[in-house]
């Protein structure tokens, strides 16, 4: 009797044992491997970045945590490396068209060389920024909202701009109108999320736009749950803590030029329909307006900046639906005070940052970060863009985005707010 139970009691642990296998390695969408390369951990001595291996030590971890980061580690063991065919590639310059958006037909590429690469003491930058976010992050005296809360608290439908890539350990947290629409070709070309008839891409630009921005071509945060279910939070910290994590940002007025001339001063039709319409009505007492944004063009109705403040400062816009992700706060997108981010670039620097990321990541062989494109919004223009702008408006929206000013360390503009 003893033996039958001891028999029924293993024939359950193996069973439970091989569900969570089950549930841990199964991937039905992209990569079908959990490949845990080392990460960047912090604090960072002087002389360097160092990695975390893969048999170092996880801190104290709940038990399913423990269980599950035990069972990963193993799978890293075997399977410790890229795989060697990819590793040798050295990707060459396309000769395919990729120039297919209007956005990237208005702007084009820059291919200029830019030889001041090295100029810049990137070690001592990420450092800098690096304990620039985490004081303000842990200042009380420095509040914003939802600043609190811990990574539990973080509804799954705000991580989907965490996109992963299994493959290299690496996770990207993507802002809109900061360059992410190359960042994601990255992304696409290292995780091999995306194929072209039947073998993945290797050169970014190859990638056309439509793709770029489908989320079925990324595995993100958010899709962890359809996945693993209630497993997916303790996966979600395995990975923060084992795997590379970045994001680029942008001077915040900037980004909300760049967002409001690229979906207002060209025709977009679902931003004419979701957000043009109920702008002009609102703020501009138009009625009877046409039904396509090609008939408003040619009958001169668009959006003007003005009404496009007064929509961000309008106490409705958030009741009805949360910011558009193209001018929701970078905090709000990424979550820098509950997310340790080992890599924290600047659009204001992205050739040298994007160069030195990619050999952190090891990944410098594999591909080269697309160049930048031509008349890119600069911090110079905010005076002419903001002259018509009242002075409350402007302080108020320095209020809205003060937290991304400060935790990344963009001055305070003075000179628009006086």
């Amino acid at each position: 009797m003893t033996k039958a139970r001891l028999l029924r009691l293993s024939v359950v642990l193996v069973s439970i044992f091989m569900i969570l296998l089950i549930i841990v390695y199964w991937d039905n969408v992209g990569t079908a491997h959990f490949y845990l390369h080392t990460s960047f951990s912090r604090p960072h001595s002087p002389g360097a970045i160092p990695g975390i291996t893969a048999g170092g030590d996880w801190e104290a971890l709940p038990d399913v945590d423990e269980f599950l980061a035990k069972l990963l580690s193993s799978s890293l063991k075997q399977n410790s490396s890229i795989p060697r065919k990819t590793e040798q590639l050295l990707v060459q310059g396309s000769s395919k068209s990729v120039v297919s958006n209007l956005e990237e037909n208005v702007r084009g590429y820059d291919w200029s060389m830019h030889n001041d690469r090295n100029s810049l003491d990137q070690e001592k930058l990420q450092i800098e920024r690096q304990r620039m976010l985490q004081e303000f992050c842990a200042n009380s005296s420095f509040t914003f909202p939802a600043k609190e809360r811990s990574f539990d608290d973080i509804p799954n439908y705000e991580l989907n701009h965490l996109i992963v890539d299994d493959r290299h350990g690496i996770i990207y947290c993507y802002v809109p109108k900061v360059a992410c629409t190359n960042w994601k070709r990255v992304m696409i070309v290292l995780s091999e999320s995306l194929l072209d008839q039947g073998v993945p891409y290797r050169n970014p630009l190859d990638i056309p736009r439509e793709h770029v921005h489908n989320t079925s071509s990324h595995l993100t945060f958010n899709k962890f749950w359809r996945r693993y279910g209630k497993f997916s939070r303790h996966l979600m910290k395995i990975k923060l803590k084992k795997y590379t994590k970045f994001l680029f940002v942008r001077d915040p007025f900037v980004r909300l030029i760049s967002a409001f001339r690229s979906k207002f001063e060209l025709e977009n039709e679902e931003f004419y329909q979701r957000f043009a319409i109920p702008m002009l009505k609102l703020y501009s007492n138009h009625t009877n307006l046409p039904t396509t944004v090609s008939e408003a063009f040619r009958a001169g109705l668009k959006v003007s900046f003005s009404d496009f403040i007064q929509y961000l400062l309008d106490p409705r816009t958030e009741k009805m639906v949360p910011f558009n992700e193209h001018w929701r706060q970078v905090y709000r997108l990424c979550h820098p005070c509950q997310i340790d981010y080992d890599f924290i670039g600047k659009l204001e620097t992205l050739d040298e940052d994007a160069a030195y990321l990619l050999q952190l990541l090891k990944v410098d062989r594999l591909l080269r970060f697309p160049p930048s494109y031509r008349n890119r919004t600069a911090s110079s223009w905010e005076d002419n863009w903001f002259a018509k702008i009242p002075l409350a408006w402007r302080q108020q929206l320095y209020k809205l985005y003060e937290a991304d000013f400060v935790l990344f360390g963009y001055p305070k503009p003075e000179n628009l707010l006086k």
